[in-house]
């Protein structure tokens, strides 16, 4: 198995990579599009080209996306057709229950569905553009920016804080007032109750 990361120098199609999740935060890939409407021809070119969508090789030279779902759809959204990847590992030689299983313990994959439960992989959808929302990824995604909690390594660590602030943010108050939303998610930041989830900062010491 080939876990180097290589540069593939081709375009290649955003509806021919399959999602290795079932949700996004459809509020951030709203933003993401506003963004990129507001760039030029140049600006376009340079974020296609600083942005390669990360991929896994499977079976039949299929690519599986396993982080930048948010930009890949945002991207598709606004009509773009290809984009630049960047080669993970090769799975290719695997079967399909093997790929799952390795895919499941690198933790290259998020098989939870927009209220937060653990569906079976073939749940997981085939094209990006069939993603579904679940609000609490946009929170959560609009709370660490907003510096709520620092970036971190740990792998979906927006889906464990969008798991935390579904079970005490009442989904109605984000889809009616997200900045209501928003700040009900930084004062709950900033409590012990956060104290073990990745990135978290906490209140300052006296």
């Amino acid at each position: 198995m080939s876990t180097k990361r290589d540069l593939i120098l081709e375009l290649v199609p955003i509806l021919s990579l399959r999602p290795t999740q079932i949700t996004v935060g459809m509020h951030e890939v709203e933003e993401k599009r506003k963004r990129w409407r507001e760039f030029g021809r140049k600006k376009r070119a340079k974020v296609l080209g600083n942005h390669m969508i990360p991929v896994v090789k499977g079976a039949g030279k299929t690519f599986y996306v396993v982080d930048h779902h948010h930009l890949a759809l945002a991207l598709h959204d606004e009509g773009v057709k290809e984009v630049l990847i960047t080669l993970v590992a090769d799975l290719s030689m695997l079967d399909k229950k093997s790929f799952w299983v390795v895919m499941d313990n690198h933790r290259w994959v998020h098989p939870y569905d927009e209220k937060g439960e653990r569906q079976h992989f073939s749940k997981i959808p085939e094209r990006v553009s069939k993603l579904r929302d679940d609000p609490y990824r946009s929170v959560a995604g609009q709370l660490r920016r907003a510096g709520g909690y620092a970036k971190d390594t740990t792998p979906f660590s927006e889906f464990l804080w969008a798991d935390f602030l579904r079970r005490r943010i009442a989904e109605k108050t984000i889809k009616r007032d997200f900045s209501k939303a928003m700040v009900q998610a930084l004062e709950l930041a900033k409590s012990h109750d956060a104290i073990y989830l990745p990135g978290w900062c906490g209140p300052a010491e006296d």
